[in-house]
């Protein structure tokens, strides 16, 4: 038997569970069906077969899910940050007693190669441990006198926070929400991706083992405009915490403002890597196929346009290609696969259309353009040469591993283009010149930017974007601005004179 055939064998295992009972939403610490029993299919990417009916939630399960966030409020809130931080500790190990069943379930319900999502566990992980390391802080303020006052400052978890979490590699994402939120001592109430339902569950349930209390962390199935909408507005739920497009971070902005609900969004990107003539070129290309490759293109960060100076642009473009054209292709479960089948018919097809586009505006398909196969979502790594930054293959988030070259002449071009676009997620500079690096990096319109380097995260540097990638940021005490609100007291020093009216 061959490696992917074991490794098919043991993800059949690992999904049992769901194939037998479903993947059931997990309230107050019960696994409960949706209360109308309605259910949907979570497909396989790979030949698109069911692999597990969905709780199909709507309004009332959500409103029972965020009663017991609310009603585990006051006590989880309460407890202290040491004590806090020890049951998060407590969830990090667990999690990698059950990094494998993760790594293969995620595999077969996004699509992403186990080479990727082998680390997916260790990650989510990491999170929980970093964060659990602050919880004892959360709170911790400052203070500050004068002559007559001392004002002290503390903070304090916001209540009862919501978190919607995307399709692309959802366990760790979901980890990257949840771990600060519960470090701050808020409690969750978690409506994963209706793509790919299956890992939040396992979640919940490790973190219920390692023992968090019931209610602290509910998980609830269900449909962005169902399900989705009452929890953006829903009046006990202070926060919502969103990854996903732009377009879909609007419109939660919009449910959630009858009750000034706070906002965190992490949105859509076109992020360029910026290579100039006298970047190293070796590693500017490894760093910018890796960017756009992995993961399946599906990757906010993903560097998705590729500006070169046009004194090294064919030969850039050139070694793209080829590395592309070299690429595997194939199941996710085979330890070989780079790029394993997108995530969903429905966004194949959204993929397959910029093949069309491309074509009918001009630009070249140096490399794939084209489907995989007869059977499940598949795609080739396409690279297109010969582009323009107005074009739509440009402009658009097309979240796959597709990549768009254009060709600039001067440092002022490479920056208007880099600029030119409604995204301001991440962006990637390749350049020896340290000033160049200094005045680009100035003017760059993004979150975050890395020179001569791919996306390296560093868990306590702040995560998020400008323009349409975004509102606030992740990442070490940045996230406890989010889920915490900050108060102040003022305590009198000395006897002040009170303003007397009416005497």
């Amino acid at each position: 038997m061959s490696i992917l055939d074991q490794n098919i064998e043991k993800a059949r295992t690992y999904m049992q569970p769901f194939v037998e009972a479903g993947v059931l939403n997990h309230i107050d610490g019960q696994t409960v069906p949706a209360h109308s029993g309605a259910l949907m299919d979570t497909i396989s990417p790979v030949d698109g077969t069911k692999l597990a009916d969905v709780a199909k939630s709507d309004a009332v399960d959500i409103d029972a899910a965020v009663a017991a966030a609310k009603a585990a409020f006051r006590g989880w809130s309460q407890t202290p940050g040491a004590e806090r931080r020890n049951i998060l500790i407590k969830v990090a190990e667990a999690i990698e007693a059950r990094a494998e069943e993760i790594a293969f379930t995620e595999c077969m319900d996004t699509g992403q190669a186990l080479r990727f999502m082998s680390k997916a566990a260790i990650r989510g992980a990491a999170n929980f441990r970093f964060f659990a390391d602050q919880a004892p802080g959360a709170e911790d303020g400052e203070v500050s006198r004068t002559p007559t006052q001392m004002n002290t400052t503390s903070r304090r978890p916001v209540g009862p926070v919501g978190v919607i979490t995307p399709w692309n590699t959802p366990f760790m994402l979901s980890t990257w929400k949840i771990a600060p939120a519960l470090a701050a001592g808020c409690t969750v109430v978690h409506k994963p991706a209706e793509f790919s339902p299956m890992t939040a569950k396992l979640l919940v349930e490790i973190a219920e083992s390692a023992g968090l209390p019931p209610g602290v962390l509910n998980v609830v199935n269900g449909l962005g405009e169902t399900a989705g909408k009452r929890l953006t507005e829903h009046p006990d739920i202070k926060a919502i915490a969103f990854v996903g497009e732009s377009r879909t971070g609007s419109m939660i902005m919009k449910q959630g403002a009858d009750t000034l609900k706070r906002v965190h969004f992490e949105l859509g990107g076109k992020n360029p890597v910026i290579i100039f003539d006298d970047a190293d070129i070796d590693r500017a290309v490894d760093a910018a196929v890796f960017m756009i490759y992995s993961l399946n293109g599906e990757r906010c960060t993903s560097s998705s346009r590729l500006l070169v100076q046009s004194t090294i642009y064919d030969e850039v473009c050139a070694r793209v290609a080829d590395a592309a054209k070299r690429i595997k292709v194939g199941h996710p479960l085979d330890p070989d696969t780079v790029v394993g089948p997108l995530i969903h018919p429905v966004h194949e097809e959204k993929v397959l259309s910029y093949f069309v586009k491309a074509k009918d505006q001009g630009a070249t398909i140096a490399a794939g353009g084209e489907k995989v196969g007869d059977q499940g979502s598949f795609v080739a790594p396409t690279l297109f040469t010969n582009a323009r930054n107005d074009m739509s293959i440009a402009q658009e988030e097309i979240f796959g591993p597709v990549l768009t070259a254009i060709s600039f002449d001067t440092e002022d071009d490479a920056l208007e283009m880099a600029n030119d676009t409604q995204y301001g997620l991440a962006a990637y500079l390749w350049t020896n010149d340290l000033n160049r690096a200094i005045r680009m990096t100035d003017e760059l319109q993004a979150g975050m930017m890395w020179v001569n380097s791919e996306n390296i995260r560093h868990l306590p540097s702040p995560f998020g974007g400008v323009k349409a990638s975004g509102i606030g940021r992740d990442g070490g005490d940045w996230s406890f601005d989010f889920y915490m609100e900050t108060v102040n007291v003022s305590f009198p020093r000395a006897e002040h004179r009170i303003p007397k009216l009416g005497g």
